[in-house]
């Protein structure tokens, strides 16, 4: 058995190196390709800006490529716009270049503006200095990352923190997208909390900080017309329904460190018996996540509820190894002032924020959403057990 374990180590430890060498070729490609789009955007940039080239030059050079570099892929006239948009919108990166000591000159390619004495060095044989720029996230996401980064967020600083959450989270061009469309930069890390009070490492309390946002856009629930509903907890209980039937795109929203364990989580203590809204596990935090659903504002009863289950999730459920558990309770609405001076009197780590549905989304979106027809049977299921106050 003990050379079966062996093996098994092995087995990781040359899979882990090969996928680290795998990722580390792919960024080393990504990293060359964004140097050189930024040269390139540089040198379109100082001919077309300044009226060294004519109207229609970026059309007419990449036809030129076209036809004498056959198969040549991402040098349209409009991708020769975005290479010169990218190099504008970060030129002032070019500071923080130099030339790598293993470099001859004979091998920097310079690029010549017509009608003027200005040189680019194309950015192949460059090399960061030591800055507090996050120089490995910006090479290690892609062109159209980028573009979608430079076409939606303005602010330099915003920028910065999608360029390394994309990098962090590995997101796709769509879950950047719905990143920034639910205002990540502001959100993230805001929520009231008093982590740092009862988490017992200051690196945990920190990274739970900034694992959790203030607000949730819970985008695909749609509660319209829920006022009209007779059961008292309707609200929550078609967004913990369309929770768990939209549980990816929930975690999507949560965090990709976030692992579902199940909703209305039995807890049985003392002969008590208690059921947990959601239930999650952070692999980052390596600790149970409970979540708590509530329709209408803020209530101190709520932290007390939550407080008593995190005591039985530590007392009953989390393994040796585990961090303490942490809750979150995700409401309708709440006074920030109010909840972040009262949250501290509590022993067990918790924090709170909110949440938008369907109700409070535009009308456009609110007609790509399910009806409430769909969202009546789904209440109905059998599969689906009520809520418990």
């Amino acid at each position: 058995m003990k050379e079966i374990q062996n093996y098994d180590e092995a087995v990781k430890a040359i899979k882990t190196a090969i996928l680290n060498s795998q990722f580390d070729a792919v960024r080393a490609v990504n990293e060359k390709q964004l140097m050189l789009y930024y040269g390139i955007g540089k040198y379109i940039s100082l001919n077309s800006r300044y009226g060294y080239w004519g109207k229609g030059a970026i059309d007419a050079i990449s036809e030129r490529l076209d036809r004498e570099l056959p198969g040549l892929k991402g040098y349209s006239a409009r991708n020769l716009r975005y290479m010169r948009t990218f190099y504008e919108e970060w030129s002032f990166l070019e500071e923080n270049f130099e030339i790598a000591d293993t470099v001859e000159k004979k091998e920097i390619v310079k690029l010549e503006s017509a009608g003027s004495k200005t040189e680019t060095a194309i950015w192949n044989p460059l090399v960061p200095k030591q800055t507090d720029f996050p120089f490995k996230a910006f090479f290690s996401i892609g062109f159209s990352h980028h573009r979608t980064i430079l076409a939606k967020v303005k602010d330099v600083k915003e920028r910065i923190f999608y360029v390394i959450r994309c990098s962090e989270e590995k997101y796709s061009r769509e879950e950047l997208t719905r990143s920034i469309e639910r205002d990540d930069y502001h959100h993230l890390g805001s929520l009231p909390n008093n982590f740092v009070k009862t988490l017992p490492v200051a690196e945990q309390a920190f990274r739970a900080i900034n694992t959790f946002k203030d607000e949730y856009l819970l985008d695909y629930i749609n509660v319209e017309e829920l006022d009209v509903r007779d059961r008292a907890d309707i609200d929550e209980k078609v967004i913990e329904n369309s929770i768990v039937h939209n549980i990816k795109n929930f975690i999507l929203t949560f965090g990709k460190d976030f692992a579902f364990i199940r909703n209305q989580y039995h807890l049985d203590a003392f002969g008590e018996d208690q059921y947990i809204d959601l239930l999650f596990f952070n692999r980052q935090l390596n600790c149970l996540v409970a979540v708590e659903l509530k329709k209408g504002k803020f209530k101190t009863s709520y932290l007390g509820q939550l407080q008593g289950y995190l005591s039985v999730l530590d007392g009953f459920e989390r393994k040796p190894h585990e961090n303490p558990s942490i809750g979150l309770i995700l409401c309708k609405d709440m006074n920030r002032s109010f909840v972040d001076y009262v949250i501290q009197d509590y022993s067990k780590p918790m924090g709170v924020a909110t949440y938008k549905t369907s109700k409070d989304m535009s009308e456009e979106l609110k007609n790509a959403l399910p009806d409430v027809e769909t969202l009546r049977k789904l209440l109905d299921s059998e599969d689906v057990t009520d809520l418990h106050d």
